[in-house]
């Protein structure tokens, strides 16, 4: 194995493992259930999948050069991840009113379906903005000089695809196996709580900033 995918190998499990909004929505999920999570893990990875596609069929360059498409994905992406973060809080304040009518049946959310999971693990992260710019900048600083640069790119991209794999339902399966701790009504309301707010802060930056770069 050369020195050169080593590096990349580091540097992109660092950028799969950075928290962002497909974190969040699989450790919200995999609270619910260890089901849930690992469906929405799955989903995160299929959705950096197109991320890679597109990075190897050199749709990623078509998407950065041309700013009003690159800012329509930024405000779709940022009203998913808006959704995600408000009904996350919605989740709270009606669990709230539950609690305040019967103590003894409120609790935390239901699991939700593989197939819904799965959708929204895929799609929070088909729908994130940066990545087609993150993998535009990085992939071609790996690609050795004087080599074909399609199948170094799809060995690259390939590597991505397989850390999420590892990562995301490495991390649901954790959550899971600490859920006696994180499902006491008390701590699941702090996280509940915590995903939803930061998932709206970043969709209310994704759709009221500047273009990405």
């Amino acid at each position: 194995m050369d020195a050169q995918l080593l590096a990349f190998i580091a540097v992109a499990a660092g950028m799969v493992a950075l928290p962002g909004a497909d974190f969040t929505v699989v450790v919200r999920n995999a609270l619910a259930s260890r089901g849930s999570g690992v469906a929405t893990a799955v989903g995160v990875a299929a959705g950096l999948l197109v991320h890679t596609a597109l990075a190897v069929a050199g749709l990623s360059a078509v998407l950065v050069t041309m700013p009003v498409l690159l800012r329509t994905v930024q405000l779709i992406g940022g009203a998913y991840v808006l959704y995600l973060g408000l009904s996350a809080l919605y989740a709270i304040r009606r669990a709230a009113g539950e609690r305040a009518q019967d103590p003894d049946e409120a609790g935390y959310r239901a699991p939700m379906s593989p197939g819904r999971s799965l959708r929204q693990g895929f799609l929070t992260n088909a729908l994130n903005p940066k990545a087609p710019v993150l993998f535009l900048s990085l992939l071609p600083q790996f690609v050795p000089d004087g080599q074909p640069p399609l199948p170094r790119t799809v060995l690259l991209a390939s590597v991505v695809v397989l850390l999420a794999l590892v990562w995301f339902p490495a991390v649901a399966l954790l959550v899971d196996r600490l859920g006696r701790w994180l499902r006491r009504p008390r701590t699941a309301r702090a996280i509940e709580g915590g995903s939803g707010a930061a998932l709206t802060a970043l969709g209310l930056v994704l759709v009221g900033g500047p273009l990405l770069h």
